[in-house]
């Protein structure tokens, strides 16, 4: 068979792509034949004949449909139908074009068999005998082999599709047919060389080689166009992989099935093998290659591909182990060499289990771990399982400290020996209690229990989580056989309150997150280990195990009491180097500088006569930087060693230098950088210097881990934190270029405790008002929203400020949402127990209810029912769920795959809050009528309650209570706070109306409601904290109202507050309902006890408010006048503001004048300049020069000036240090004239700067 030259259509993967034939033979694409075909289907078929259009449509029928992607009319296959609203729609496959299209049953008619007589142009390709492999791992026998597979594994897919991609020439060369797939060799040339991609994937061990039964080619002729598209599965039989190469060469015969299209001499191949085999083999393993390979060199052999890259092929299946090629294992002898010791810090010595199989776990623990596609044991669960499995007291710090998996199956293994608690009181009461910091962990906590607790003795977890309410704590009862508890610390105090017995058969203490837990209930905590500090001592239960497992991410000094008050030897492994450094009490010091004074701070700061032998590391970011600071230190005449990756030859004599001992007062210092550390092993340096800024955090870790030798033991005696001296130092070098790390090394050095300096403190502060400030687009937090505080606002990515422009009221529909009074929403969509998304409900005119009846009148007719086929991002769809109709925008579309046309989009239900996920063909397309009306969702939240115990999300249970109460239903709001879409409700009521005794009664009350259940406590500063926020914002407003109108208004016949006024007061008349009432007003009006407010007294005090707070402003902050110098050209006139370090910068131009405003420091300065001539004001500017403004004029005609003003002022004065230059430009004739003019001049500017004009000066 000859080679057949092909272009790709489509690649699922290599035993399944899709191609058009371009070559020569029976199989030839006959272009010009397909042209007119598709041409005569299109005038056919557009022409609407009912003839042609189908009576039934099923599965597997051959039709023509109409692509909406190609605008034409295609042949094609049904695959599946959907029936959809108004519709059917079917998913075919265009057989001439290999793809899959949605299509409506309307535009599928039945095909003319004139039209079948060609054959399919997309023709189904696979690799002939070659089938997918994949890499099985036993974790138990820690052992990997390839082993057959059903489906290919993305990797091969991918780079058989890279592959093809790649190459400039596809050829295939047919080895049989089998229903509609051709089983083909397939060869890409791809840079002048042609590869077989078959042998290629077997060689990469994406595939293997099987022999499967021999078809005769049958000819495109008798290929029947209307045949089925399945695949049928052929009997397979496994070959050797020795033989898997070249399957027709290495048995020495051509497939029978195959045409013989050339052979190769044997000469040449005999050559060839000898070549090859000569570098590497001996005589014998020759004749050996020969008789493994398996063929006789004396037949005539059918060689398509070039001789190299087949030998090339053959070389690579000489090695009978695939997964232990020669590059992997000299990979693995190089690992070898240069793997380092992983950094830990361990008080006792421990011998890990670095795999599954050797862990001291249950067995079927093992089993439920692997069924779970448990990764482990990772690093930190290799050292910690060992001691926590025998029942040794331990503390668990890592960079995954909260994960439950670090202590779960090693208590559950030690708990399964049940005859250590014989000695134990024969009462119902746990054994094991795990303490989380709050009910969403405990959650987790417990269902990872419940899983994992199959695998062993029946242990009956349960889960507590306690209320306030003392009834509640006193009718807990425990299920019996219950042998572990999980709960929080309040819970658990309130349960020791009442059942102080329950816990006499307690041994086994976990502090899960052990760092949250002190830092958030450090008494309580306290509280529980002095309990069980009793419980254990008593004398009935000395031979009872007693444990305290303590895992979490940081270090702490309540940790340290804890392992010294309450734990007996403990085992402490710590994984995280920066967390081992305040274990060991590592000295940590910031020195603030400038980036260009490093190395001379650097210098300072060593210590060049030391009382004993010091070792210090200089960490550096490259090369350069360690030779620089190299040099710096060297020419101080201390001992200084460098070592970087350009001089790794140098590595051997900088590690025998640092290992030699020295003599006190000698100081040595090795400059290196970050890449070196792993390949050296230092852990005896006594200090460490970030030079340059660690990359990470876990590059700072392995910094700080050099200096692991000197670490202290906190649990020898004598050693404690607050000692003076210690051994260690690290000396972090923070410059401007590192500002954006400046929060983090703040946070970092609270929790050290050392010493921060007030610089670092100010700056940070800085630092994090910028970055407030660039949180526009961010929503408000959530948390300061329901709570009025957030829990941390420097890693919170939300806003935290009220911003006027942001915090608009919405409009609803005619009116904006209302900022104050009593009004009637229903909640729709319940967040959480105090946050609900819903609607106002109107009772005059409710414009919702009307849009609603309006549409479903419309959606009642089946034929507006009009499915979207493309959806768009952001736009509005209708969508019928239970019963009703709803507006939807969607939010987010996923990545279509190329088979599959039903795909879910995100979708928010605009009128009621909620988000959701729809299938796209439920969508319906949106009148734009029924887009006018604004989304109506609101968003309420119930002020001056809290959840319990410090929880910032509230207990599901209240938030079930909750919603079963009162969605859906009309409730009376009351509105203290309003802003954007959100507004702050209290009281929420549900009132019912009672018709016979023409009255009403309060249901319930929201608040009181989640009080009652002993979920919530007050919060009385929710709204105070809302509206200093709004206050603050109302003041920055105001402050940037007075300092725009000082730029832009200083006319002496009216004032500043008047014209204001009466800006004020137009807007007021123009929109009754204006957002600045919102936020300017002091208190919010109680309009539900009040009598209404006029539009006209609301004016009158918001303008009195807004003038009194102007004057307030005014009175506090004075404007003074900056010193300006000027100096002129031709065209030009250059001023210099003699201010340095100004913010809020502004210059404005006008025709024959210039406002110049800016802070300096706490001082804010204005300079109004009426100018002597007119200016061309599109082409003045104003720039920061040397940190002080520079106004430059450009003037309307060319000629100089004689004065800058047109009224003299003390404070603008002529730069005479430009006096040669204005004097060498002057107009003014050489002589008199000129000196005439230049003394004038002189003398004007001396009269202007001894006059006084009035303006306030800034000494």
């Amino acid at each position: 068979m000859k080679m057949i030259e092909v272009l790709m259509l489509k690649i699922e993967d290599p035993g399944c792509f899709w191609v058009i034939v371009k070559g020569c033979g029976s199989f030839v694409d006959r272009e010009m034949e397909y042209k007119k075909l598709h041409a005569e289907m299109n005038q056919f078929y557009n022409r609407d004949v009912e003839e042609v259009k189908p009576l039934t449509l099923e599965e597997g029928q051959v039709c023509v449909v109409f692509c909406q992607e190609l605008k034409c009319w295609c042949r094609a296959v049904v695959k599946s139908i959907l029936f959809c609203a108004d519709h059917y729609l079917a998913e075919c496959f265009l057989v001439d074009y290999a793809k899959y299209a949605p299509v409506k049953t309307k535009n599928i008619r039945v095909a003319v068999e004139a039209f079948m007589q060609l054959p399919y142009r997309a023709k189904k390709f696979r690799l002939y005998c070659t089938k997918p492999v994949t890499l099985r791992i036993d974790f138990c026998e820690d052992a990997a082999e390839i082993v057959p597979a059903k489906r290919w594994d993305s990797a091969a897919i991918q780079y058989f599709q890279n592959l093809l991609k790649g190459t400039t020439q596809i050829e295939a060369k047919l080895c049989a047919i089998e229903d509609d797939n051709f089983d083909v060799y397939l060869y890409v040339t791809i840079k002048d060389e042609k590869v077989c991609v078959n042998d290629d994937l077997v060689a990469k061990n994406f595939a293997r080689y099987v022999m499967t039964k021999e078809n005769t080619v049958n000819s495109a002729k008798s290929q029947k166009p209307w045949s089925s598209l399945s695949l049928k599965s052929s009997p397979e039989k496994v070959i050797s992989p020795a033989l898997a190469l070249w399957p027709m060469l290495m048995q020495g015969k051509v497939h029978n099935n195959l045409e013989t299209s050339g052979g190769a001499s044997n000469s040449f191949l005999e050559k060839t093998c000898r070549k090859i085999a000569a570098p590497a083999f001996n005589g014998k393993t020759e004749s050996a290659v020969r008789a493994t390979v398996g063929f006789s060199f004396k037949e005539n052999i059918n060689i398509s591909a070039q001789p190299t890259v087949r030998v090339n092929r053959l070389l690579q299946f000489l090695n009978p182990d695939p997964l232990k090629t020669d590059n992997h294992y000299e990979q693995q002898e190089f690992q070898k060499i240069n793997t380092e010791k992983p950094p830990i810090v361990l008080s006792n010595k421990i011998e890990p289990c670095s795999v599954l199989e050797t862990t001291p776990l249950l067995v079927d623990l093992k089993k439920e771990l692997l069924r779970n596609k448990f990764l482990g044991p990772n690093l930190t669960e290799s050292y910690c399982w060992p001691p926590i499995a025998r029942g040794c007291d331990s503390v668990v710090i890592s960079h995954h400290g909260n994960d439950p998996l670090l202590y779960i199956p090693p208590v559950l293994t030690f708990l399964q020996s049940g005859s250590c608690y014989k000695s134990l009181p024969t009462r119902n009461g746990p054994i094991a209690l795990i303490i989380c910091p709050g009910w969403r962990k405990a959650q987790l906590v417990f269902e990872l229990l419940e899983e994992y607790g199959r695998c062993s003795r029946p242990l009956h977890p349960m889960l507590v989580l306690l209320g306030v309410n003392k009834e509640e704590a006193k009718n807990v009862k425990l299920q019996r056989g219950c042998e572990v508890i999980v709960t929080t610390p309040y819970s658990l105090l309130r349960l020791l309150e009442h059942h102080s017995l329950l816990f006499l058969r307690l041994c086994h203490l976990v502090f899960d997150e052990v760092d949250n837990l002190f830092s958030e209930a450090s008494k309580q905590i306290f509280t529980i280990l002095e309990y069980y500090k009793k419980t254990i001592t008593i004398e009935e239960r000395e031979s009872a195990p007693h444990q305290i497992v303590a895992v979490g991410s940081h270090w702490s000094k309540h940790i340290e009491h804890l392992t010294k008050e309450f734990m007996n030897d403990p085992y402490i492994v710590i994984t995280a180097m920066e967390e081992a450094s305040i274990y060991g009490n590592v000295q940590q010091v910031v020195q603030l500088c400038l980036n260009c004074e490093r190395t001379s701070v650097l210098l300072q700061i060593l210590d060049f006569t030391p009382s004993k032998a010091q070792k210090t590391l200089i960490f550096t970011n490259s090369v350069d930087e360690t030779e620089m600071v190299y040099k710096a230190v060297e020419s101080r005449s201390i001992f200084c060693l460098k070592v970087h990756k350009e001089i790794e030859f140098h590595f051997k004599y900088a590690v025998e230098q640092w290992k030699k001992k020295f003599s006190s007062g000698t100081h040595v210092v090795l400059v290196l950088t970050d890449d070196c550390m792993p390949s050296l092993g230092i852990t005896d340096a006594n200090c460490v210097v970030h030079f340059s800024f660690p990359a990470s955090p876990r590059v700072f870790g392995v910094r700080l881990h050099s200096m692991s030798d000197n670490f202290q033991n906190v649990l020898e005696k004598g050693s404690s934190v607050d000692q003076v001296y210690t051994k260690a130092k690290s000396i972090l070098l923070l410059t401007e270029r590192n500002g954006c790390h400046a929060v983090g090394v703040l946070r970092y050095l609270e929790h050290t405790e050392a010493k921060i300096p007030p610089e670092l403190c100010d700056f940070t502060t800085g630092v994090l008002e910028a970055k407030e400030d660039k949180k526009l687009a961010r929503p408000l937090c959530q948390y300061l929203k329901r709570s009025g505080v957030c829990k941390d606002m420097r890693i919170c990515p939300d806003r935290h400020q009220v911003r006027l422009q942001i915090d608009l009221p919405q409009k609803m529909s005619d009116n904006t949402i209302p900022m104050t009074g009593c009004v009637t929403i229903v909640p729709l969509h319940i967040v959480d127990a105090t946050n609900y998304f819903g609607r106002i409900i109107d009772k005059q005119k409710d414009q919702y209810a009307i849009l609603d009846g309006e549409m479903i009148e419309y959606f009642k007719k089946a034929r507006n029912k009009v499915s979207v086929e493309m959806v768009e991002k952001l736009a509005l769809y209708g969508l019928h769920e239970e019963g009703l109709f709803h507006r939807v925008q969607v939010l987010e579309i996923p990545p279509k795959e190329e088979n599959c046309f039903v795909y879910n989009v995100t979708i928010r239900y605009i009128d009621e809050g909620r988000t959701g996920q729809v299938q796209v063909h439920r969508l319906f397309h949106l009148p734009t009528r029924f887009q006018i009306l604004p989304p109506q969702a609101v968003e309420f939240i119930v002020c001056r309650v809290k959840p319990i115990d410090n929880e910032i999300e509230w207990n599901p249970k209240v938030t079930r209570y909750i919603h079963h109460k009162i969605r859906g239903k009309l409730h009376e709001a009351k509105i203290v706070l309003a802003l954007g879409n959100t507004i702050w409700v209290d009281p929420m009521v549900r009132v019912t109306k009672l018709s016979e005794l023409k009255a009403s009664i309060n249901e319930y009350n929201i608040r009181s409601e989640i009080l009652s259940m002993g979920m919530g406590i007050d919060n009385p500063e929710h709204i105070k904290q809302l509206q200093k926020l709004c206050k603050h914002a109302k003041m920055l407003a105001l402050e940037e109202k007075t300092f725009q109108t000082l730029m832009l208004s200083f006319t002496p016949k009216r004032s500043v507050l008047e014209q204001d006024a009466d800006s004020r007061q137009s807007v007021l008349e123009q929109d009754a309902d204006s957002p600045h009432s919102l936020l300017m007003g002091e208190n919010f009006t109680d309009i539900c006890n009040s009598s209404p407010m006029t539009l006209e007294n609301h004016q009158r005090d918001t303008i009195s408010e807004l003038k009194k707070a102007e004057e307030s402003t005014q009175h506090h902050r004075k404007c003074f006048y900056p010193e300006i110098k000027w100096f002129q050209k031709e065209d030009i006139v250059t001023m210099k503001i003699k201010l340095r370090n100004v913010r809020d910068y502004k210059c404005d131009f006008f025709g024959d004048k210039v406002v110049f405003s800016a802070f300096s420091g706490d001082k804010f300065y204005v300079a109004d300049m009426e100018l002597h001539a007119n200016i061309l004001k599109g082409k003045s500017v104003c720039v920061i020069k040397n940190e002080e403004p520079v106004i430059i004029l450009a003037k309307d005609k060319k000629e100089f000036w004689c004065r800058l003003l047109k009224h003299k002022n003390p404070n603008v004065s002529f730069d005479f240090e430009h006096w040669e230059d204005f004097e060498d430009k002057s107009p003014f004739p050489v002589g008199a004239q000129k000196a005439h003019h230049s003394s004038t001049l002189i003398t004007e500017e001396m009269e202007e700067s001894s006059e006084d004009s009035g303006t306030e000066s800034d000494d």
